[in-house]
């Protein structure tokens, strides 16, 4: 499978099966759209009066050496590893920790509902949090090394017990030949010096939840008394960002009402935030910030133009990275996680302040997910069952679709909650995801000849 497209003034011809990326000029463009359905000589006949003989026939032999280096028009061999997926062993690598069914913020988009999960407001015990670490070393295999997520609601309400869970799993890397990588997502109201320099320590990533510019923050971000959070929250996050030894994310979140949200990711750059991500809402369409259809035109053309403005930053030298921009075109995942994504359910399980294991957050409080608990591990192997086969060529929208290897089938919870079934797609998602890879690889061709111009 072949996908071509223009931007920014690059002539881009994917690969899809072997992943390689080509960039070429006008003819080899051209000549590659008409190669599969014309034969050598209607192809000279059609181009060569645009291009000459000389260069179409330059070009057609490019291509020939291209697909006898199986790097253009590559068949998809991939779907083989398809039907062993469901007889591999489980193997649970991370865990998404619900140490707070509680929050101090009232965000309209928020599906945890002010962090209650359709159920009720809780904070874990260290107890459950001591017996989900032992689940996911007793169920990791071979496997070193292991994720943990502490999340919300607002996990820095629960934040002794986050510490105590820290040092709980530290103290049983050696013995266990396990090593720990813990992550925190805030919505920084309760960021202090103490607990900046504690996960300065200790956290590998954290996520710091922030929309954007203070009109747009603040309308879907506001107090429970309604007071908008922007001015409490970004110099405690601005320090934060300036003090991390490790990763962080400035993570926002893009609806309907902010639309042009380039500027809203600009604005993060402009406030010394260099690593930054901007998601878009994905909500009931009947919420007046939910993403519709007709928004699609101009979400697409807000990715082009911050595709040109990160390349621009860049040659400046004050350039950031973007999350949805960053892409690897030399190695790429491995092949389980092409085909099948985040490994929700199977890999990656969300535990509840209780002890139950959902598929992933988004799931949580679906009783049709529960899967199981930190006392009597997984019990609902029908379900978990059903998360090992989701994945590309069980969804009809993905054989087709250049993207596949890139997004991996996208959300599950996403198909389900819009579709009633995980393995299908979002539609919308699937347009905005498309976008952000052929930028991204647009970028990549930007910055390469930015590299050789370079003296």
């Amino acid at each position: 499978m072949i996908h071509q497209y223009k931007n920014n003034g690059y002539n881009i011809v994917m690969d899809i099966a072997s992943g390689s990326v080509h960039v070429v000029d006008d003819v080899v463009y051209d000549a590659v759209a008409m190669y599969e359905g014309h034969t050598k000589e209607e192809i000279m006949a059609s181009l060569s009066p645009v291009y000459g003989s000389e260069e179409t026939e330059e070009a057609l032999n490019e291509i020939q050496q291209l697909i006898d280096q199986e790097m253009l028009f590559t068949e998809d061999e991939y779907q083989q590893y398809v039907t062993d997926f469901k007889k591999r062993k489980t193997v649970v690598k991370a865990l998404c920790l619900h140490v707070a069914h509680d929050c101090n913020l009232a965000c309209q988009y928020c599906f945890a509902e002010e962090g209650e999960y359709h159920g009720r407001r809780a904070l874990m015990s260290l107890e459950v949090g001591k017996k989900a670490l032992d689940f996911l070393i007793e169920n990791s295999g071979s496997r070193v090394n292991l994720e943990v997520d502490f999340f919300g609601g607002e996990p820095l309400m629960n934040w002794d017990v986050v510490k105590e869970l820290v040092r709980y799993g530290r103290s049983r890397e050696a013995e266990c030949n396990k090593k720990f990588r813990f992550t925190i997502t805030t919505n920084g109201v309760l960021l202090n010096d103490e607990i900046m320099e504690f996960c300065n320590r200790e956290m590998s990533n954290v996520v710091l939840s922030l929309d954007g510019r203070s009109e747009v923050n603040d309308r879907m971000r506001p107090f429970r008394n309604g007071k908008g959070s922007y001015e409490v929250i970004v110099p405690k996050f601005q320090k934060f960002a300036a003090s991390r030894r490790g990763q962080y994310y400035v993570r926002g979140t893009f609806t309907h009402y902010n639309l042009d949200f380039a500027s809203d990711v600009l604005h993060f750059a402009d406030l010394g935030f260099d690593q930054i991500s901007v998601e878009p809402v994905v909500s009931a369409p009947s919420e007046p910030y939910a993403i519709r259809e007709e928004d699609l035109p101009q979400i697409l053309a807000e990715y082009d133009r911050l595709a040109v403005e990160y390349i621009k930053r860049k040659k400046e030298g004050r350039g950031f990275n973007f999350f949805h921009f960053m892409i690897d075109l030399s190695q790429g995942p491995c092949v389980a996680k092409r085909l099948a994504g985040c490994g929700s359910g199977t890999e990656y399980l969300a535990v509840t302040p209780w002890g139950d294991f959902y598929p992933c957050h988004q799931f949580v409080g679906e009783e049709k997910f529960l899967l199981g608990n930190v006392y009597d591990g997984i019990t609902n192997t029908e379900v978990r069952d059903e998360f090992k086969l989701c994945n590309v060529y069980a969804k009809d929208k993905c054989r087709e679709c250049f993207a596949r290897f890139y997004c991996s089938g996208g959300c599950a919870a996403n198909s389900y909650h819009f579709h009633g079934t995980i393995t299908d797609a979002y539609d919308i998602g699937c347009e905005m995801q498309k976008k952000r890879i052929e930028c991204a690889i647009m970028i990549k061709a930007a910055l390469a000849d930015m590299a050789e111009a370079e003296p």
